[in-house]
């Protein structure tokens, strides 16, 4: 488990995300290792969080992704499918030295295969990188 942030942080990375207002966020690929705190925030900030079974549009995903967890380009695919037109794909990626990891050439060339185009990358938490995705405009 990761140890926590401190509220602040928290805080001031979910103001970053954007995700305040945002109607409805689906998160795909939660399991143990996310980071609690930041999770938390999100949903104090946004209500529920949908799972990935739901069939609601919506203005934003939280995609978490290990390197084991199977092929990116899919992953994102199934991200971007529920996305409202104007929505966001974060994905939350392991830090580098972290198990899971995953390089970012991968990121950047998955992406773009999966037709999104990456705008910025945060540090959401001590363990975990977030990688803001649009569907990119041809």
């Amino acid at each position: 488990m990761n140890a926590p942030s401190s509220p602040a942080d928290v805080s001031s990375v979910v103001q970053r995300l954007g995700l305040e207002g945002v109607e409805a966020v689906m998160e795909i690929g939660f399991d143990t290792d996310v980071d609690a705190a930041l999770r938390t925030a999100v949903i104090e900030a946004v209500g529920e969080l949908l799972d990935e079974d739901s069939d609601e549009i919506v203005g934003a995903v939280l995609l978490w992704c290990r390197v084991e967890d199977g092929d990116l380009v899919d992953l994102l695919l199934d991200a971007r499918d529920p996305l409202a037109d104007d929505g966001v794909v974060w994905l939350l990626t392991p830090k580098a030295g972290r198990p899971g990891h995953i390089d970012p050439a991968d990121i950047e060339e998955s992406a773009a295969l999966a037709g999104l185009k990456s705008t910025k990358t945060l540090n959401a938490s001590p363990d975990w990188v977030a990688s803001r995705m649009v569907v990119a405009r041809r």
